[in-house]
């Protein structure tokens, strides 16, 4: 059955859909329950939420701002079923997400930023460009300074260890993209980027990689 996305102003989002979301979780490990998720329908702009048929498959919090005048896509909670079709799941809500930046932001390069809680979710960034942090890179100043202002947009700037980027937030709950590949089939260095993130202690990874013009113009993101 194909999958479908939408994606609406998270007012738009009915305590039915809260519902549906919280019950998702109920596979995955971060907590996301009713009371968190309607906090969260207040701290973001946008939802995407992937159906196969009438089956809700996977969601995910995002915005499209400008940090310091750079165009950002940042995405917030996110949740994708564990089940053979998770993989397409992801790409089906990023291919909607991209098409909305390349409307916000025509010709220009857009920024992706998020917080993962398993190494897997370095597939979110295939296709993009100059991805923070990977292995073999010493990231610069503005690298370093790139995670603070995402740290802040996440909730703290302070919680950020800029050399790591390893986000720790003592919360009951704490936000980020929760997902597992179904191929298990990880980009390189994924592992190796995420080794000593303890997701299970609410530790995050914080990521962020560029999404080039022309990329995005030809349809060449997600991959």
């Amino acid at each position: 059955m194909a999958m479908t996305v939408i994606t609406k102003d998270t007012t738009a989002l009915s305590d039915i859909e809260l519902s549906e979301m919280a019950d998702l979780c109920a596979n995955g490990t971060v907590g996301f329950d009713v009371d968190y998720l309607s906090e969260q329908r207040e701290q973001w702009v946008l939802i995407s939420l992937a159906r196969e048929g009438a089956k809700l498959r996977g969601y995910s919090f995002i915005t499209l701002e400008r940090i310091g005048g750079t165009p950002a896509m940042l995405i917030g909670p996110a949740l994708i079923d564990r089940n053979s079709k998770s993989d397409q799941t992801l790409k089906a809500l990023l291919t909607d997400q991209f098409r909305r930046a390349l409307l916000a932001f025509p010709d220009e390069d857009v920024l992706l930023g998020a917080r993962l809680t398993t190494a897997d979710g370095f597939r979110a960034f295939l296709g993009c460009s100059d991805i923070v942090p990977r292995p073999g890179y010493k990231p610069t100043g503005e690298d370093r300074a790139w995670g603070r202002r995402l740290a802040k947009r996440f909730g703290s700037e302070k919680a950020i260890d800029d050399k790591t980027f390893i986000m720790s937030v003592a919360a009951p709950v704490v936000g980020g993209l929760d997902y597992v590949s179904s191929k298990g089939v990880l980009p390189d260095g994924a592992v190796e980027a995420f080794k000593g993130v303890k997701s299970a202690k609410g530790e995050r990874l914080v990521v962020f990689g560029w999404a080039m013009a022309e990329h995005l113009a030809a349809g060449k993101i997600p991959k």
